[in-house]
């Protein structure tokens, strides 16, 4: 009989990978069997069983873990399917978040819920643990969905502060600071009629970067005026008809900062058809310095977010949710970062910007 301590030994240098190729079935179906998943054929787990056997395996106890049992983890994202694939924001969150996840072999399980039906479709498929652990992005006002996994003990961390003040793991951008820092670099530059086009204001993000707009006035010491506050939910149209009504209220509008640069290309396309010249008539500042901040003519000063990075820090989190779920929330902010282009400072100040850098 051979020596159990060696066939221990030995099962370590063989992988999952072997195990499912021997099996003949994927390595979810394989990590299943060995976590006791009830969600597996008697063909298919018998399959493995026999691998095990031909291989000399024997798995490890942590594959049995309960945050092991799918190898997958669900991005909630709740936006429209036209914002979710035109907003340049997504791209690279989800980038980091799928970047993360397959360094974990990990699968990424993408739900995009919008109408009410759909959010009770995808809460009942969450708590039913199809998943290991849920992102929540893009979170709209009272969202239930954060609490509901909570009290049913699923791992969960939200990309943006979370709504209520909800004691939840979140990782996310310094919107206050970066809506300030935006608005202070306009009037550093002797804007004094400072207009925002912002965001849906039943998000936390907008909202922060409105108190960051208020904030960076109220320090310079220029009165609030809120009819030179415009929202328009992240939406380019919006933004183009935000943008005429600040011309037509305010002719003298001489600064504006759009809270996302899809925005703020739909500003400048406003200012071009009423001949306003960019940035000797009127400034514009966008935020999340994507690709769209560079395709802007002219190109786009920006607040730029690490985006890229806060989705692959947001599964960071989500891990240490899975291994510690007792542990007190954890919340991860990125500072914002001032990248000035054409839009403010025009060529020539953007030239010497360059050079006193070089």
């Amino acid at each position: 009989m051979p020596d159990p301590t060696t066939r221990k030994d030995s099962s370590r240098a063989v992988t999952l990978d072997q195990v499912s190729n021997g099996a003949g079935i994927s390595r979810v179906t394989t990590s299943r069997t060995t976590a006791g998943s009830r969600r597996v054929t008697v063909h298919s787990r018998q399959g493995v069983e026999d691998a095990f056997q031909e291989l000399d395996y024997e798995p490890a106890p942590v594959l049995r873990e309960p945050m092991l049992a799918c190898h997958s983890v669900a991005v909630v994202i709740t936006e429209s399917t036209t914002k979710l694939f035109g907003d340049p924001f997504f791209s690279p969150l989800l980038k980091g978040i799928y970047t993360a996840l397959a360094e974990r072999s990990l699968l990424l399980v993408m739900l995009a819920p919008q109408s009410p039906k759909d959010q009770e479709l995808t809460t009942g498929y969450l708590l039913a643990h199809h998943v290991d652990g849920v992102i929540l992005a893009s979170l709209h006002g009272d969202n239930p969905l954060p609490q509901t996994l909570r009290q049913n003990n699923i791992p969960v961390v939200v990309c943006g502060r979370p709504p209520r003040a909800l004691k939840t793991s979140c990782v996310d951008s310094d919107n206050r600071q970066g809506g300030a820092l935006a608005v202070n670099h306009l009037l550093s530059l002797g804007r004094r009629r400072v207009a925002i086009i912002s965001g849906n204001l039943d998000m936390p993000s907008a909202v922060d970067r409105l108190n960051g707009y208020r904030d960076a006035l109220t320090a310079n010491g220029i009165e609030l005026d809120p009819t030179l506050e415009e929202v328009a939910d992240y939406l380019p149209h919006r933004a183009h008809m935000a943008m005429e009504r600040l011309l037509l209220n305010h002719p003298d509008v001489d600064g504006v900062f759009c809270a996302s640069d899809l925005m703020g290309a739909a500003a400048v396309r406003v200012l071009h058809q009423a001949r306003k010249r960019i940035p000797e008539d009127v400034a514009v500042i966008g935020f999340d310095d994507s690709p769209t901040a560079s395709a802007t003519r002219p190109q786009l000063s920006s607040i730029r977010q690490p985006i890229e990075e806060l989705g692959h820090e947001a599964v960071n989190v989500l891990i240490r949710e899975m291994q510690e779920p007792g542990e007190a929330p954890r919340q991860v902010i990125f500072a914002t970062e001032l990248v000035i282009r054409e839009s403010t400072v025009g060529a020539e100040g953007l030239t010497a910007l360059t050079a006193s850098a070089g």
